[in-house]
């Protein structure tokens, strides 16, 4: 069993095997985009050859594995093992049920196998992976802001019922919208419910179309329609836009760096130690 275990040991070491299974999950991420057009007997049979290779993979890399609980505490193994494990799953079993597709997706995942194929990128999931909390609380304090300006929204902006308007107002609702119509052109009215207002505003965020929020609201004060001034229209919009995308999301990006350097911080520290521990020996 040692002979084997070393004989395991020495092929997951060996640079080849890491560039030929390198090469394998690339081929294997290019034939899954490939299905979508259309799927022939060869592909089929390819990703076939290519879940053999992925299975042999596994199970040379759990005999060379240190012990069992090494091997399940590594996220990478039990990624890999669940990808290769879902893809044995018959769609017969499932067949007229909503399960298929849950698992056509699932296998589809096996283009993430392509994130370890690299150690920079091993390290920028490290730094995403230990950003989680910090962007939690980033999260929830920005949602409060969204909240918050999504109430106001709907109580400055809001447009009237049309069926709730005398002949006169709907005349004039109905040429604003002729003049300045909602972005885009069936959408409904962008702060008429505290939902479309939160969207409204994350829209705003990623800088679709925030100015004709302004001008469109102008034109619906100008009609009448809405009763805030242009001065509180433009100042609403400008200061959520200068908070969400200048403050709130740089407090993401902020953390993100921060751990990034940590990780970094730490990787440099492991490598120190693990040169010093090969001079000693």
């Amino acid at each position: 069993m040692s002979k084997l275990k070393n004989k395991c040991t020495n092929i997951i070491e060996n640079k080849w095997f890491e560039i030929a299974i390198i090469v394998v999950i690339i081929l294997n991420s290019v034939l899954i985009g490939v299905e979508t057009y259309k799927i022939t007997p060869s592909i089929l049979l390819t990703q076939h050859i290519i879940l053999g290779i992925f299975t042999f993979e596994i199970i040379i890399r759990f005999i060379a594995r240190k012990s069992i609980k090494s091997f399940f505490s590594s996220g990478w193994n039990i990624f890999d093992s669940f990808l290769v494990l879902i893809s044995y799953v018959p769609e017969s079993l499932f067949e007229g049920s909503s399960t298929i597709m849950i698992i056509r997706i699932l296998r589809i995942f096996r283009v993430l196998r392509l994130l370890r194929t690299s150690e920079e990128i091993k390290l920028i999931i490290n730094v995403l992976l230990k950003s989680v909390s910090a962007l939690v609380y980033n999260g929830l304090f920005f949602f409060i802001f969204l909240y918050l300006f999504s109430i106001i929204g709907v109580s400055l902006f809001k447009l009237p019922n049309p069926n709730d308007l005398n002949i006169e107002m709907q005349e004039k609702y109905t040429e604003m919208l002729t003049i300045a119509p909602h972005t885009p052109g069936n959408s409904p009215d962008p702060y008429g419910t505290l939902g479309e207002s939160i969207f409204t505003l994350f829209r705003a965020l990623t800088g679709d179309d925030w100015a004709d929020l302004r001008y469109n609201l102008i034109t619906a004060y100008q009609y009448d329609l809405i009763h805030t001034p242009p001065a509180i229209i433009t100042t609403f919009h400008v200061i959520w836009f200068i908070l969400s995308a200048f403050l709130l999301l740089n407090l993401v990006v902020g953390a993100i760096i921060n751990n990034y350097q940590i990780v970094m911080e730490q990787s440099r520290k492991e490598k120190e130690l693990a040169q010093n521990k090969e001079k000693t020996e």
